[in-house]
């Protein structure tokens, strides 16, 4: 092994070693990056990107997406529309076997198809869709599990910060991204419906039925929904219909927002400055990362891992399936110790390109990886959505919403098993768009 390469390897592991140490991503991997490259190139080197990844990272307009996509989900969020998506859920779909459950499903869908957070959805219908659970009878830990999984969709379905990340990163085409998503979004919901079927088959005691609403009450739950189709329409659709680019997109999601909310009489101005302050304190911590990100990417192309990495994977002879198998199941095992944004942080600037030296699709690669992130946002010893819903709820326990989820983990697995298999999953509403990618 040659000395840059050992210089990247001891880097990557000190970056982890940090964040075990629960020292923040942006300071973890930017310190690294900048002594790293000082000890590869020189001080005064490391100094000049120091100072320029910053500035650049901050004036790129494009970037704007992300302040604005994080203050729509923080506005629909205050607006109470989780509570209505999952009212209507389940007055439709409450009576059937597992019924509540499912509806907790397709409300996480609806509002992660307006937010763009896991986190934000699954604390949001925590406190929407748990106690109503309770209420009915529901087994702790399985309303736990629904809850914690149906969250995940949160980073899947678009708009997602996540999949804005990634194309920032690998400089790909973010709606392109965000209408690769929709299918696997739409495929997640329809999996975990199977499997609280299953469930139920076997635990029927977990999850007592519900009484059936009457046609007027389901009619009439469908009325505050339209918020929701509104926004999805407005910032998706347009994207899909090639009127509007991807920053206009998210300036249109944020009006939206704030005229569907006021005309409502859902917030008010104390409500709207409290949501533009939680926003700027989010979205400085996105770009805190994302500058840490850029300054190690710097590093890692003075030391060359990612071609080292390619010429080491090339001679293993697995062929480029199996390479991205191998890929995936080191995804799976990083996201279970490791914040998962850490861990596209640290390794996709290395990854990528080697899937795309193999002449894999960039965009198929994305959607991958994410879902692989969702995995690990409930996957035991670490799963950030369990933590935080364990403490909201303490009295459920870790270990049960662990064990809560693991029925839903097994159909992300069968997910991305079918992803693998079958690209286009993911690649047919993008081909759809002749400019996608462009």
């Amino acid at each position: 092994m040659n000395e840059p390469t050992l210089v990247a390897l001891i880097a990557s592991l000190v970056v982890v070693a940090f964040m075990l140490m629960r020292v923040p991503i942006a300071i973890a991997l930017g310190s690294v990056a900048v002594v790293g490259f000082a000890y590869m190139v020189d001080v005064e080197a490391a100094i000049g990107i120091l100072i320029d990844s910053p500035i650049r990272t901050v004036t790129n307009f494009n970037f704007s997406v992300i302040p604005m996509f994080v203050l729509m989900g923080i506005l629909v969020s205050a607006g109470g529309m989780s509570r209505e998506l999952f009212r209507a859920a389940n007055a439709w779909v409450g009576h059937m076997p597992g019924g509540m459950a499912m509806a907790t499903i397709l409300a996480c869908g609806g509002f992660a198809a307006i937010n763009g957070s896991s986190i934000a959805t699954a604390a949001t219908m925590t406190n929407v869709a748990l106690p109503e659970m309770r209420r009915v009878g529901y087994h702790p830990g399985l309303s736990a599990g629904v809850i914690a999984s149906g969250g995940t969709l949160g980073i899947m379905i678009p708009p997602s910060v996540m999949f804005i990340l990634y194309a920032i990163i690998t400089e790909n085409d973010v709606a392109t991204l965000f209408l690769a998503g929709i299918i696997p979004g739409l495929l997640a919901i329809v999996l975990y419906c199977i499997t609280i079927q299953v469930l139920y088959h076997y635990k029927k005691n977990w999850m007592p039925r519900s009484q059936r609403a009457d046609k007027k009450e389901r009619w009439d739950s469908l009325k505050d929904v339209w918020a929701t189709l509104v926004l999805f329409f407005l910032v998706i659709g347009s994207i899909y219909a090639g009127l509007v680019t991807i920053v206009e997109a998210a300036g249109l999601g944020v009006l939206g927002a704030l005229v569907i909310s006021f005309a409502r009489k859902r917030l008010t101005w104390k409500v709207t400055v409290d949501a533009l302050v939680e926003s700027l304190r989010n979205s400085s911590a996105i770009f805190f990362i994302l500058i840490a990100a850029f300054l190690f990417q710097y590093f890692l192309a003075v030391t060359q891992a990612p071609q080292l990495l390619a010429g080491f994977l090339g001679e293993l002879e697995l062929g480029p399936t199996g390479i991205i198998i191998l890929i995936m199941i080191f995804y799976i095992l990083a996201g279970m110790f490791v914040d998962g944004l850490a861990v596209i942080l640290l390794t996709i600037p290395i990854f990528y390109p080697v899937v795309v030296g193999l002449g894999f699709d960039p965009i198929w690669f994305g959607v991958l990886v994410v879902m692989t992130v969702e995995i690990g946002l409930i996957s035991p010893p670490i799963g950030m959505i369990c933590f935080i819903m364990n403490n909201m709820v303490r009295d459920i326990g870790l270990v049960n919403i662990y064990k809560g989820v693991l029925p839903f983990m097994c159909a992300d697995f069968i997910r991305l098993s079918l992803l693998v298999a079958f690209p286009s999953l993911a690649l047919y509403i993008p081909k759809t768009m002749g400019w996608a990618g462009q």
